[in-house]
């Protein structure tokens, strides 16, 4: 059941307001909407009206969103987005067809899915799959998504899972970082800088641990993606733990060496994740049966 109208205001009004709090003036809001900045004006005034709550605070010719249409635009901009991609999924979805909008983690979803989905495009080509990267825990009930990528010890509990790989790690950096000696001991890379990804906020205190040092709060730079961390490496800014499969090219030409010790198997592993709750479609169930045939953790991945 729909609720009440009042609490259904006009997808004008809400686009108004969605871009007054992301442009931050009403004259930006009127440019991009292609309305006059009275009109503007009036779908906010018509939806405080509606809503019977104050949405803006007006000083002179100024607009400034309150403390609760701030709450408020957070969700209904997240709403906007959700009903954008049903639009260009119903768009790009031929009639009859299916499709799985999929999350996935930046490198893990380019090195390893995207160079195995020709195969599942030829089995299967009724179903489109619509990739977008996603580096935190995706919130099904918010996010317009089907399934996703997860890396961990353990997936969400409101969500079947099926493990598709574990991950080993190996301690790399730039030749110059060690200006020719090796490191005596495991313990002396603490001597180096130590970088960091946010994916991953205890990768370096696990790989510590499994050589038998106790060392945490290890600082350094933080990247948000192994893209990044790897080029700082290469760059000669410190040590970062990095997948084998993803350093695997850098050491066989040189450009990064090992900076203590082989690959060490990360506590994580990688799965396809999707809501319980959520009935799923065939196009969905398709997917992941396919999946389910790539999910070996001995498997070498393509390069």
């Amino acid at each position: 059941m729909l609720a009440p109208r009042r609490y259904l205001p006009s997808l004008a009004a809400l686009r108004a307001l969605e871009a007054l709090d992301r442009l931050g003036s009403a004259t930006a809001a009127a440019a991009e909407l292609n309305l006059t900045q009275s009109a503007v004006s009036r779908q906010l005034q018509g939806l405080e009206d509606q809503l019977g709550v104050q949405l803006i605070r007006r000083s002179g010719r100024r607009m400034h969103l309150t403390a609760a249409a701030s709450d408020y635009v957070a969700e209904v901009r997240a709403a906007l987005q959700q009903i954008t991609q049903a639009g260009l999924r119903l768009h790009a979805t031929p009639q009859g067809a299916g499709s799985v909008s999929l999350a996935i983690l930046p490198t893990f979803g380019m090195r390893w899915l995207v160079p195995r989905l020709p195969e599942f495009t030829r089995r299967h080509p009724e179903v489109t799959v619509n990739l977008s990267t996603c580096l935190r825990g995706v919130n099904f009930d918010a996010e317009p998504y089907d399934a996703a990528i997860f890396f961990g010890e353990t997936p969400p509990a409101d969500c079947h899972a099926l493990r598709l790989r574990t991950e080993s790690v190996i301690a790399v950096c730039a030749p110059e970082l060690l200006s020719g000696s090796e490191l005596a001991a495991a313990q002396d890379i603490l001597s180096l800088p130590l970088l960091h990804i946010q994916t991953r906020p205890d990768a370096w205190a696990e790989w510590l641990a499994h050589h038998g040092i106790a060392a945490r709060g290890q600082s350094g730079m933080v990247y948000d993606q192994f893209n990044t961390i790897t080029q700082a490496a290469l760059h000669g800014l410190g040590v970062a733990l990095l997948p084998d499969y993803l350093a695997e090219q850098d050491l066989a030409t040189g450009r990064l060496i090992p900076a203590w010790g082989g690959a060490v198997e990360s506590a994580g592993a990688y799965h396809l994740v999707w809501p319980k709750a959520r009935a799923a479609s065939p196009a969905l169930i398709a997917f992941r049966d396919w999946m389910a045939t790539q999910a070996e953790d001995g498997d070498s991945l393509p390069r």
